[in-house]
């Protein structure tokens, strides 16, 4: 492990050559995170989930690696642009109502064995057969389970509003309606549990809300084994030949590996460690994905301003959702401008120790999301750049 000064002046003299800003992946860091991944899952494959990388180059080198396989797509137009790239297993993590997208699904022999398709809802089947437009090819399907923790009868939920099944019954039901309807085979059952993957149990200076999170996620984790158990027997008594069953995500890797009836970990995030992650008492990663912007200003003593870097991260608006910076130590925003769409002030005493033209440094608050803003990942071995290649939006795929 290498400190954070170090890795600075690797970066800086990797891509001394180049104009900032610009976004790397230290290829160091990116597999030891990979080989932390499948230590965790205990013998159990992981699936990628390609939202949390968005570079098909990053996705080839880790499906390369041992104890990976497959991938966790967002979109079904994502879905069939990998499957035609060569990715040969691709789950659906969410439902789709992209008709022509069904539509070539339907009609394509070669994606409809490779992509596997979300449901939760007879109506999604509808919509899937009225896109099919003449395409007559088997739709493989996954039924999605809620995991979220409900109290007090209901009256508390934490946890993703996502699927509308709850109660083994209704799922099991709702496999029976895909085993009756010609065109479509039941191959997988999905649950993920965000209130415990990617929620931090260790919330710097808040000991309290900490020890309550982490009380929380003990009893969730509890609740879920059994109900997922429970699920997963009522689903495989109407399809007893069920492929796979998908749980999981980068902070619950190692706690839903234990469970029998699953027999894969879905996992993303935990390759790029953005900063969500730095709040985890089951895991230490090594951030992997970083971004630079230039030094364009000396306002004063004590102050920089770098050139944007304003990249908020999805979810709930917040402090956590903005980028850090990262290197050099030491520097915050200004509280009354923050990360600015073209200009950001930062404060601190490392500062006064920047000219203009140097770099900053900084961590995104999610992993994917920082591919929307870039179209090219240079890839860091040692102190030079081994390679630079597209994300998704430098192959000009803009999926969400």
């Amino acid at each position: 492990m290498t400190t954070p000064a170090a890795d600075r002046a690797r970066y800086d003299r990797a891509t001394a050559h180049l104009d900032a800003p610009l976004a790397i992946v230290d290829l160091a860091a990116f597999d030891a995170n990979a080989d932390d991944l499948v230590r965790r899952a205990g013998g159990k494959p992981v699936r990628v989930a390609s939202k949390s990388v968005r570079c098909r180059a990053l996705l080839e080198r880790v499906l390369a690696r041992p104890g990976f396989a497959g991938i966790m797509s967002y979109t079904l137009a994502e879905s069939l642009w990998l499957a035609r790239s060569g990715f040969e297993d691709v789950l659906l993590a969410y439902p789709s109502t992209d008709r022509s997208a069904f539509a070539e699904l339907a009609g394509d022999p070669k994606l409809a064995g490779a992509v596997t398709v979300m449901v939760d809802d007879p109506a999604q089947l509808e919509l899937i057969d009225a896109a099919r437009a003449g395409g007559t090819e088997e739709i493989r399907v996954c039924l999605e389970l809620d995991t979220a923790l409900q109290l007090l009868g209901g009256r508390i939920r934490v946890g993703a509003r996502r699927s509308p099944l709850r109660e083994p019954a209704q799922l099991a039901e709702l496999a029976r309606r895909v085993a009756d309807r010609p065109g479509f085979r039941l191959v997988g059952l999905m649950a993920y549990e965000g209130h415990i993957a990617g929620v931090g149990d260790a919330v710097g200076g808040r000991p309290l809300r900490s020890r309550a999170i982490r009380l929380m996620q003990a009893a969730a984790r509890k609740e879920l084994a059994v109900r997922r158990a429970e699920t997963v027997r009522a689903v495989r008594a109407v399809v007893p030949d069920l492929e796979f069953v998908n749980g999981g995500g980068t902070g619950s890797v190692q706690s839903t590996a234990a469970e029998d009836a699953v027999t894969e970990i879905a996992a993303g995030s935990g390759l790029y460690v953005p900063r969500l992650f730095d709040n985890y008492t089951s895991f230490r990663g090594r951030p992997a994905a970083l971004f630079a912007q230039p030094v364009v200003r000396r306002p004063g003593v004590g102050v920089v301003t770098v050139l944007g870097g304003g990249y908020p991260a999805s979810g709930a608006a917040g402090p956590d959702r903005l980028p850090v910076p990262y290197l050099p130590e030491g520097l915050r925003y200004d509280p009354q401008e923050g990360a600015g769409e073209v200009q950001t002030p930062l404060l601190g005493a490392p500062a006064d120790d920047l000219r203009i033209g140097d770099r900053v440094w900084f961590r995104h608050a999610k992993a994917g999301e920082l591919c929307e803003r870039f179209e090219e990942l240079h890839l860091i071995e040692g102190d030079r750049i081994a390679s630079t290649v597209p994300t998704y939006r430098g192959e000009g795929r803009t999926f969400l």
